[in-house]
């Protein structure tokens, strides 16, 4: 007997992360940043993001821990992402002018 495992409010296009299907610019990944770098429950997700429905965010951290592997990978693909955007751009002239009044913490490169 076979068991498919379905995740209302997520949907899962070939070759594209998973996304809520209410709301298709919300990935999965992002709302499993919120549980694992900021350490938000799903209620406090919700508190944050008044927009998500509660169902929705349970139905994505459901889909995360089933899939945690793919989600991860997807998570540090996009931070290795945004660490190449960093060091290619340069700051801009109000960072500069922050860092500069000690407004900012210095670079990071």
């Amino acid at each position: 007997m076979t068991v498919t495992i379905s995740y209302p409010h997520i949907v899962k296009p070939e070759g594209n992360p998973a996304r809520l299907e209410r709301l298709p610019r919300i990935r999965v990944s992002q709302i499993a940043m919120d549980y694992l770098f900021q350490g938000w429950s799903p209620d406090e997700i919700c508190n944050q993001y008044p927009h998500l429905m509660p169902a929705e965010v349970h139905s994505a951290m459901a889909y995360y821990f089933d899939h945690q592997a793919e989600i991860e990978q997807e998570i540090e693909d996009e931070v290795k992402l945004v660490d190449e955007w960093r060091k290619k751009t340069p700051p801009s002239p109000i960072v500069l002018r922050l860092r500069s009044q000690g407004l900012l913490p210095p670079s990071r490169s």
